[in-house]
């Protein structure tokens, strides 16, 4: 699991949901990126930078790192 990322998204009060509208793709897309099971673009991973305030190398660590 991306603990940074899914923490990124609790702090911004978003749902799963309402940021994977934000990307533009379905809300079980998103859950599998957040999960760690999908890699994502990196367009996606620049959106998710902007719309947290986070460098996205910090979005992307697992919980095991």
């Amino acid at each position: 699991m991306r603990k940074n990322l899914k923490e990124a998204r609790r702090k911004a009060g978003m749902t799963q949901k309402e940021v994977a509208e934000y990307l533009d793709m379905t809300e079980r897309a998103y859950q599998k990126i957040e999960y760690g099971t999908r890699i994502g673009k990196i367009k996606t991973w620049d959106k998710l930078e902007d719309l947290f305030g986070t460098h996205q190398r910090i979005l992307r660590k697992d919980s095991s790192d």
